[in-house]
Order: structure tokens, then sequence, then C-alpha cells
């Protein structure tokens, strides 16, 4: 459930009492210098007056002054420093005009003015509308609102701290608000500031605004679960208390100092777990969750013993986060047991450091805590520097201005992490390949990238990341990044900084390269389907050149993509490039009707597929009239349809559009021998379901060669391009080419 704050204590005026409010300041931070405090107190409480009596009070009904010392109140529980405590009392009054930052930056230095000016660049995130069906308008305008956001996060942590208390106060007081303003802070809270709170480890915020979020989201569904805890709560104290007593004996055995605790799950994290595994609420069982907290490590496992030898533990319901703590820094351990009559038990085992640590995350290692020392301990640092890395975007961000969807990829909150052979944490968008993970590294990384090892092993390039994955880059000499990693349906690429990255270093060199690279890679393309015959004027016109050399250099240069360019070829050629699944041709006794309703413009005489070009749908085909009176259905380049006499006896065929068989082509490959190369071909074929009728496999042994042979089946001129590009990446493959039957 959310959590009730504890209300400022009150004069009998309604006032509230600074004196008793800065003794309680005093008692969790001795430190803080309460004189200063006062001061900024006094300032926040004399400006709101002032604009009271103006009438230019920003927000009618709340009070920038409260609002600032109930942010004051949490951040002293997340051990904030002084300078933090001061600006989070005044932010409120500067955002709402009260203040200015001039007065701010003379009455309490430069490093407070800093915290504020960071929270209100960070407000600007605000005016970004959080839902699944909104679309961002003013794509540039927006980006430029997510980088400052991130930006103050990266200068200093201090100011997320204190925006994320701030958004706290905001939620627990928006219950009067018009509905739509509600929805709004909800959706940003429940997208932006909840998992914010969840990266930098501070459980009890997390929690708090989670709830809050889902109270307004989703009100039926948390009304729903709400009451169905409060009908428990009896039967469940009673089963708590039970299970805290039996704890406690068996522990004093042992002889640990332990302390027990339990409680329910928050609501949202129930309605979570029931929507994503399908359940009721009868059937989550971890509503009762237990924690014992300990002096040290060796306790913790001391006690796993007593839990497990008192309960049966469930399989696969154990985690040891201590040896193995998670990106964040969380330690602890997690295990799942069945508890008296029978019910699941949730137990988390951690000493005392590591309960502070999961409650206030990054501020349980604040600096104040070291503030004697000359430097901040190993620990603050490692973590303070693990928190940059994973917050720092701007330079991906850099790379997609304008771009709408790469932007909410690139914003999202939703990350994996992955780690460098010496250890250091970066963080990557889901589905990251090595490709991009290099660029991340650096640029010139990922110019000379040519392999990469996930975990000690050799992996292609396009292989998905996860999260704890270790990533060493195997790099060359030369910068030379491959042309393929372009193509999206290849998969090397998933971020906009990779993909910007190449594409800048293709746009960099020469245009002579350029165009000869550029003729190369569509000269290849065509070859791969046999094509030969085509109009290219006509082609540069369609795509807007003047010049063919134009052309090719655009497609070295990487600004249009080569497949694009053979399938407006494809078109002028009448090929048709639908994938649709068609029905085998081959084999079927009715053969010669089949044949007839895929062609037109025979009129009503049957038709018969030439054996020496063997068309296929998307071929351009002509009609030879044959002695018998039937038709002979050519390629239009057939050699054997131009000779003899065929002249006055050639009449134009079209393929129907109602096109439902599929089409025997014969492939060719040449590669260097290798053991386990025709399992590797062949596993290729059926992975994309593509039938093999025929194969003839030579192998010149003096050289190591084998050249391949084969008829498959296909559905379509597209599907045969992206298999003989697949054929191509195998180890040892020279070349895979369509060619013409004999």
């Amino acid at each position: 459930m959310v959590k009730v704050r504890e209300e400022q204590p009150l004069l009998i005026d309604g006032s509230v009492n600074m004196e008793l409010w800065l003794c309680k300041l005093n008692e969790k931070n001795p430190a803080l210098n309460l004189s200063r405090l006062r001061q900024a107190c006094d300032l926040s409480e004399k400006a709101e007056e002032k604009a009271i009596a103006t009438n230019t009070v920003w927000s009618a009904g709340r009070s920038s002054y409260r609002i600032g010392l109930d942010m004051a109140d949490i951040l002293s529980e997340l051990h904030m420093d002084e300078d933090g405590i001061v600006a989070a009392i005044i932010y409120r009054a500067v955002r709402e005009n009260q203040i200015t930052l001039n007065h701010v930056r003379n009455t309490f230095g430069e490093n407070v003015a800093t915290l504020v000016e960071g929270v209100l660049r960070m407000a600007a995130i605000s005016k970004i509308k959080f839902s699944d069906q909104s679309v961002l308008g003013e794509q540039k305008d927006q980006l430029e609102q997510a980088k400052r956001l991130l930006v103050a996060l990266v200068d200093d942590v201090r100011v997320a701290l204190i925006k994320l208390a701030e958004r706290t106060c905001a939620i627990r007081a928006i219950s009067n608000d018009v509905p739509e303003k509600r929805l709004r802070l909800a959706r940003e809270v429940m997208e932006i500031y909840a998992p914010l709170a969840h990266r930098l480890g501070i459980g009890h915020l997390k929690w708090e605004l989670e709830d809050f979020a889902f109270r307004y989201l989703e009100p039926t569904a948390y009304k729903r679960i709400a009451s169905l805890l409060d009908e428990k709560r009896t039967d469940r104290q009673s089963y708590i208390d039970q299970v805290l007593e039996t704890l406690q004996k068996k522990l004093k055995v042992i002889s640990v100092d332990a302390q027990v605790d339990g409680r329910a799950k928050h609501i949202y994290s129930i309605w979570r777990k029931m929507r994503n595994k399908g359940i009721t609420f009868s059937q989550v069982y971890d509503v009762r969750a237990f924690r014992i907290l300990v002096p040290d490590d060796n306790d913790c496992y001391r006690v796993l013993g007593v839990v497990h030898n008192l309960w049966r533990h469930i399989p696969h319901e154990f985690d040891d986060y201590i040896a193995n703590p998670k990106e964040n820094g969380y330690r602890s351990l997690h295990t799942a047991v069945f508890g008296p009559d029978n019910r699941v038990l949730e137990i988390q085992i951690r000493t005392h450091d590591m309960h502070e640590e999961a409650e206030l995350g990054v501020c349980s290692h604040w600096q104040y805590k070291s503030r004697d020392q000359e430097e901040e301990p190993a620990a603050v640092q490692q973590r303070l520097q693990w928190l940059r890395q994973i917050l720092d975007w701007r330079e991906e961000l850099d790379e997609v201005a304008g771009i709408s969807k790469e932007l909410l990829d690139e914003i999202s909150l939703d990350r994996i992490y992955v780690f460098t052979p010496e250890g250091h944490v970066v963080d990557m968008m889901p589905d990251a390949t090595p490709v991009d993970f290099a660029y991340r590294v650096h640029t010139e990384v990922g110019h000379k990238c040519r392999g990469a090892k996930v975990n000690g092993k050799v992996v292609p390039l396009n292989t998905r990341l996860k999260s704890g994955d270790q990533i060493e880059i195997i790099v060359g000499d030369e910068a030379e990044p491959r042309r393929e990693w372009l193509y999206a349906h290849l998969g090397y690429i998933v971020t906009s900084r990779a993909r910007a990255k190449v594409q800048s270093w293709f746009g960099h060199r020469t245009r002579r390269k350029n165009i000869a690279e550029g003729k190369r890679l569509l000269d290849d393309e065509l070859r791969q389907l046999a094509v030969e015959q085509f109009g290219m004027d006509a082609i540069v016109k369609q795509l807007g050149y003047t010049r063919t050399n134009d052309l090719y250099a655009s497609i070295g240069a990487g600004d249009v993509n080569v497949y694009e360019v053979v399938e407006r070829i494809m078109q002028l050629v009448e090929l048709d490039l639908r994938d649709q699944q068609l029905s085998l041709l081959i084999g079927e006794d009715d053969t010669d009707q089949k044949t007839e309703r895929l062609i037109t413009g025979q009129g009503n005489l049957e038709t018969d597929i030439a054996d020496c070009c063997a068309p296929v749908p998307g071929d351009s085909i002509v009609g030879i009239l044959k002695d018998d009176g039937r038709v002979a259905v050519h390629r239009q380049d057939c050699l054997q349809a131009l000779q003899g006499d065929s002249y006055g006896r050639m009449m134009r065929l079209d393929w129907r559009e109602e096109i439902s068989a599929g089409f025997a082509v014969s492939i060719e490959i040449d590669a260097y021998d290798r053991y386990g190369l025709l399992h590797d071909i062949t596993g290729l074929f059926m992975q994309g379901r593509t039938n093999v009728l025929t194969l003839n496999s030579n192998t010149e042994k003096t050289k190591n060669r084998v050249l391949m042979e084969m008829t498959i089946e296909i559905r379509s001129i597209h599907e045969l391009l992206t298999t003989l590009e697949q054929i191509e990446q195998l180890p040892n493959v020279i070349s895979a080419r369509r060619i013409l039957s004999a």
C-alpha cells in the first residue's frame, strides 16, 4: 500500500512549528547547519506570503513553502547533504517565480543555485505525454527536453534525488486535481520516476510511487486489491505473528542477533504479478513477505540454513544476490518456502548495511559520511561512476534528432547491462548486438570491429546481447566497417548511434570509391538473381538521379539501400515481389491445368514451362507457339527462345495475379570445402522452410573447392534473394547465385 507520510508539527494557529521540525531533521542528520536551513525556510515562507499578497500564486491551494518542507523530510531520510536539502526547500518557490536564481546564488552559494537550476531543467520532461497511445509531436523540441533531463542526471545525482522527492510530493497531493492532470502525472511517475527510483536502488520510494500512480491509472483494480488485502488483514497479521515467533525462537538457538519483520507485498506488485502470470489474487502466494536483518555476511547463510531446515524450499525460487549482486548494487538472499499450513512465504535475508543500501541505494554512500576524508571511499566512487555510466545517453540522443520511434527507444528506462573485459558496466538498448556495443565503447573500436566474444565464446556479430554478458571485441588493424551492418534484415545494428557512425564512415569516403563500390554492390545483387537485361536509365530517373554514377555513389555511401534499387529494377522488368504463401506446383497430377492458371495472354491454348530456362513468377516471360498447338513458356532473355524459327510464333505472356504455387529455381554455390558445410547450408533451408528438390555436388580435391548445384522451391524472388544472402554469410562460401537450368 502507499506510504502514509508523517505530517509536519504544527502550532495552534496551523503554522509549522519550525523549531520542532528542525530538531527532528537534526536527529536524522546531526551534521546539518540548522541556522542555514532556517534561513532557507524563512526565505521560502516570506516569498510565498508576498505572492499571496500580490495575487501571483502559481498553484492555487498548494503551498510552495510546505511542499519544500515535505521534500526536505523525504531527502533527510535519503541522507541528502545540506546543500541538497536547502535546494529542496526553496525549489518550488524558484519554480513559481517567487524567488530568482540570482537571489539564491547570492544567498546560499553557487552549489545550491546549480542544484535548483538542474531540477528546473528536469521539469521540462513533464511536457512529454507518456502513454501507449501518445505520439511525440514536436520531435526536436521534445528531444531537447529529454536531453536536458539526462544531462541533469549525469551532472549531479542530487538533482535526480530532489526531483524524485518533488514528484513524490506532487503525486501524494493530486487527489483533488482534475482527472486529466492526475492521469498525466501518474503516467509520468510510472514510466520515468518509479523506474528511476529503482535504478538508484531506493526501494521504499519506488514502491510508494508505483502504488500512487497505479491508484490513478487503474483505480478499479487498485481498490479491488486494496479491499482484498484489508479483508484478510486480521488473518494475515495473525499468521505473520506466528511465523515471526517461530523464526525468532530458532534464531536464538544459533545465537544470531537478528531483526525479523513481516510485511505485505505492495499493491502494484501484486497486480503486476496477477496480470503477467494470468492468476487470481488467491494464487499470489508471496503476499506474505519476511525480512531478516543480521550483523554480517556469514550470518546470512547461517539463517538461510535455519529457514530451509524449518520449511521446505520451493525449487528455482532461490537467488543469491550477495555472491552475485544486481546491476544497481543490490545485495540480499531471496528464498521462498512452504511455511505453516503449506502457505508460501517469501523471505529476504541481508545485513543491516545491505538493508540500508537496498532502501536508500546510492544515498546510503552519501558524501557527507566521509567529509572528514580527503577522498571518497572506493565503493562510493565506483557506485557514482556506475550511475553516470548507466545514465550517460547524451551521445546516443545526439544521433537520433527528429526520429520519433528511435527517440522513444533511446530514452526508455528499459535497458540491459553488459560488461567490458575489465568489468566496467555499459548500458545498452534491449536486443543490442556486439556491433552496437563496439560503437558504444568507442567509434574507432566499432570501425575496427572484426569479431566478438560473449562470455568467452566467439559469436556472430548479430547476436542479441543479454544483461550480465561480458563482451570482448576483436579488432583489426584498419578501420573498415562492413556495409552489411546497415542492412536491417541481417540484424547487425539496433542502436541509432551505431547506424549513424557506420553511415558517416561510408559518407566520408571519396566519390570515386563510392561509385565503384555502389556499382559492385548492385551488380552482385543482380548477378545473384540472374537479372541481366533492364533499362538502367529508367531506374536512374525513377529514383530521382540525373546520372547513373550519382546513383552508384549514393549506394556506395550508404544513402540508398541497394535492395531498394533492386526492387525498382524488378518492378521495371515486371518481377513479382509479393511474399505470399504458394502451394507446390512440381509433382502434381494436374500440372498442365495449374500451369495454365498461372499464365495469361495465351488464350485457350495449353502451356508448357520450358526446361531450358525454367521461368518462375517474377521473371519476364514470352510464349513460343509449337507445332502441336501448345505454347512453350520461356524467360524473355532465353537464348533458345530467340533462336530458330521462333520469329512470328512468339507471343507476350504474363503471370496471373492469383499465383498459388511454389517454383523450382536452380542455384549454384561456390565454396572452399570444409567439414559441415552442407549441414550449415541445409540448416538455413530448414530455418526458412525451403524445400530442396535436387542436389549435385562436385569437389575439386586439388584446390579444395566444391561447386554445388541445387534446385530449391521458392515462393518469390524476394525469398530467393534473402536465401542467397544468408548462404553467402556462411564461412568458406565464396558465392551463391541463381543459374539457368541446363
